[in-house]
């Protein structure tokens, strides 16, 4: 039997859901790929909060923007595959459209599992690829290479829900949902929680 499609959702009910799954998340936070600080809004305000941002134009923004949100820790310079914080130190990591880019994929959810502590959360929005023999598939396959290189190093094609589950990490709600994407039409997006295991 074919799997359902998941729903279409426009942009609107994209940022209420990605909201709705890092305000999920209290305590002690760390911010993967952290942008310029578009996720401040979803946290909790009892979220003590570290961003990791190796981007150094992206990082000075996240800066100002953290401290504007009360977060005073500046963000750290670092990759997601070489943290540098002791083991445990997180009781959640979160991660908005990240896991495209990482290098090492692998290597970056070890080191989260190092980082959070047993039963800590981790909490995923990304795009991720199609499922395998699909036409949409194909066309992210093709694309990749392009999107690589002018896209800040995005896989369109990633199973990133894969790479999660091999790391070790145990699914607690996971919805799959698809986005409007130019030039590629709908894309499916992953919104994943899980916990490390103790």
């Amino acid at each position: 039997m074919p799997q359902e499609r998941p729903p279409l959702v426009d942009d609107d009910a994209l940022d209420e859901l990605e909201r709705e799954w890092f305000g999920r998340v209290h305590g002690r936070v760390l911010e993967i790929g952290a942008g310029e600080g578009e996720n401040f809004g979803a946290l909790a305000l009892d979220v003590v909060w570290t961003g990791l941002e190796p981007d150094a134009e992206r990082r000075t923004e996240l800066a100002i923007r953290a401290r504007e949100w009360g977060h005073e820790q500046p963000p750290l310079t670092a990759s997601a595959e070489r943290i540098p914080v002791p083991d445990g130190a997180f009781d959640a990591v979160i991660a908005s459209y990240v896991f495209c880019t990482v290098a090492d994929p692998a290597a970056a959810l070890a080191e989260l599992r190092r980082v959070l502590v047993p039963g800590g959360r981790l909490v995923v929005a990304e795009h991720v690829g199609a499922p395998r023999g699909t036409a949409k598939r194909a066309v992210q396959r093709i694309a990749t290479p392009c999107s690589v290189r002018w896209c800040h190093g995005c896989h369109l094609d990633r199973d990133t829900e894969r790479a999660i589950a091999e790391a070790g990490f145990l699914a607690e709600d996971v919805r799959r949902v698809r986005a409007r994407s130019f030039p590629l039409g709908a894309l499916p997006i992953l919104l994943y929680e899980g916990v490390s295991p103790a």
